[in-house]
């Protein structure tokens, strides 16, 4: 019955409209920015290390850590096998345009998270509610803005952390066969107790974890590319040559392959979802463009580096084909493109999520089919190494959904119960515990389909607010621009927004301004 609602809901949400409306935004925006994401990139590096912080908000490199914790989780992993699984490997190639492209749409919003950002129990708060309210007037805008965050609620506290766990659950048992009901206690017991150390303990964890397995695996997949390197261009002929049809066992499929290599693009950059302004907001920096273009650069880290390893190693090892789990009269698999698909294991269930033969299997076939014939001994190695680079990558974005879930509790309760905020804190914190616990004993497809349902709800309303909003965002990218043109860095920019433009920034017209001053710096003139 869930399964049967859920899969309803998702036909609507995902529609045409909205895959085609992220591609259409990230060209948009791409082109009003003037292709920011080429010609800011050496700057985007820099301002990641610059090491701006406070006790009330994180430094850059902080919020960009927390913000690939929710970028960097099993859409990299088990959705870029889904993607190759479903739409061939031209999806790849729209993996990619999505997150180039997404790049722009990325800033645009995480700049609006620091536009709008407040001072609230300490901490900066800030992301697509905030921006929402404070931007768009009126009651319409406050009535949106708590839509938004009651949707962001239910989906990063209810729908979405499910996908992760069960990706978790799903390797460690593929790999070391545990019991889904051990992984999920052990899951439920780390979540809990870091989760009520607070938002910056979650920040340091995710500063720990995230750089370190993202470079682990990364380095997996340049060794296992660097002793199969003969393959490598034929591989990324066959990429460039199915995602535009003239592969003639994928030439039919354009649309689907489109289509999946966008949705699971968004699933894994999230660019234009509305989860990075969180993070975004949550950092000390002097210019909102700042903390836009470090956001910019994630979806490069996400997207172009880790989901990029992760299709090299599935294509290298041969593991992949499009089929919806039959096979013709020879024994072969039909190549069938449905959003449906499965693997049927040896037991009868069914592997929605492509992990065990398609992400798994790819490194002990890619090590063992190398130039170097690898001994048989190191079969299962991708499995172990897949389920630990599975365990931290989405066990951090089970954390960031919290943080991006208590932003929004903040939210409400600041504005319908000023005096409940910790006990709502406590509830989301239980809910989301729970739907961690639950997701890790639960089948997978129905995991994805809350969590695309999750995805796309937020994708829609955060999409029509960045639209509207576009002006104040635009803007910052120029007034940064002259700063840095006329001071031949960007590094000390200031911002000081024109109070007609965005006269509810309260942190940049007031709060700000008055630090600086108590810090004896004085402002610099328009």
């Amino acid at each position: 019955m869930v399964e049967t609602i859920v899969g309803w809901l998702n036909t609507i949400v995902w529609s045409k409209p909205l895959v085609f409306g992220l591609l259409f935004t990230g060209i948009a925006f791409s082109l009003m920015t003037r292709f920011l994401q080429l010609r800011h990139f050496k700057e985007m590096i820099r301002l990641m290390f610059q090491g701006e912080k406070s006790p009330t908000g994180i430094s850059s490199f902080q919020a960009i850590a927390l913000s690939l914790a929710g970028r960097v989780g099993t859409g990299n992993i088990v959705g870029v096998s889904t993607a190759i699984f479903i739409g061939g490997p031209g999806a790849v190639f729209w993996m990619w345009i999505t997150a180039f492209l997404g790049a722009g749409t990325a800033y645009v919003e995480s700049a609006l998270g620091q536009i709008f950002k407040r001072e609230e129990e300490g901490e900066y708060r800030g992301g697509p509610a905030y921006y929402i309210e404070q931007g768009i007037k009126g009651k319409f805008g406050k009535a949106y803005a708590i839509i938004f965050a009651l949707v962001t609620i239910v989906s990063v506290g209810l729908l979405l952390p499910g996908v992760q766990s069960n990706a978790i659950a799903s390797s460690m048992h593929n790999a070391f066969g545990l019991p889904s009901w051990v992984i999920a206690l052990v899951l439920v017991v780390i979540l809990a107790l870091i989760i009520f150390g607070g938002v910056k303990w979650i920040a340091t964890v995710a500063t720990a974890v995230v750089p370190f397995m993202a470079i682990l695996y990364i380095l997996m997949a340049v060794v296992i590319i660097c002793l199969n390197i003969t393959q490598v261009p034929a591989l990324f002929a066959l990429i460039f040559k199915s995602a535009f049809g003239m592969e003639a066992a994928f030439g039919g499929i354009i649309g689907a392959m489109i289509e999946i290599g966008v949705k699971r693009g968004l699933y894994s950059n999230e660019a234009g979802q509305g989860t990075g302004p969180h993070a975004a907001a949550a950092a000390e920096v002097s210019h909102p463009a700042k903390q836009g273009l470090v956001q910019a650069f994630s979806v490069y880290v996400d997207t172009l580096f880790v989901c990029t390893a992760t299709a090299l190693i599935i294509l290298i090892s041969g593991t992949y084909n499009t089929t919806d789990g039959g096979t013709t009269s020879d024994g072969s698999p039909t190549l069938i493109h449905d959003a449906g698909v499965y693997v049927q294991n040896a037991d009868g269930t069914k592997d929605y999520s492509g992990t065990a033969m398609y992400a798994q299997a790819g490194i002990d076939k890619a090590l063992q089919g190398s130039h170097y014939h690898f001994d048989p001994m190191f079969s299962g190695f991708g499995s172990y190494f897949i389920a630990i680079a599975l365990f931290f990558f989405a066990f951090t974005t089970i954390l960031a959904y919290y943080y991006i879930a208590e932003t929004n509790v903040s939210f409400i309760a600041n504005r319908l119960a000023k005096n409940q905020f910790k006990l709502w804190r406590n509830i989301i914190r239980i809910v989301l515990i729970a739907a961690t616990g639950y997701g890790a004993i639960k089948t997978a497809d129905v995991a994805w389909a809350m969590g695309d349902l999750g995805v796309g709800m937020m994708a829609w309303l955060n999409i029509i607010a960045i639209w509207l909003l576009l002006k104040p965002a635009l803007h910052s990218l120029k007034d940064f621009e002259a700063q840095k043109k006329k001071n031949g860095t960007g590094k000390t920019a200031i911002y000081q927004p024109d109070p007609e433009l965005v006269p509810n920034a309260t942190f940049w017209l007031e709060d700000y301004p008055k630090r600086l001053r108590e810090e004896g710096i004085e402002l610099p003139k328009k």
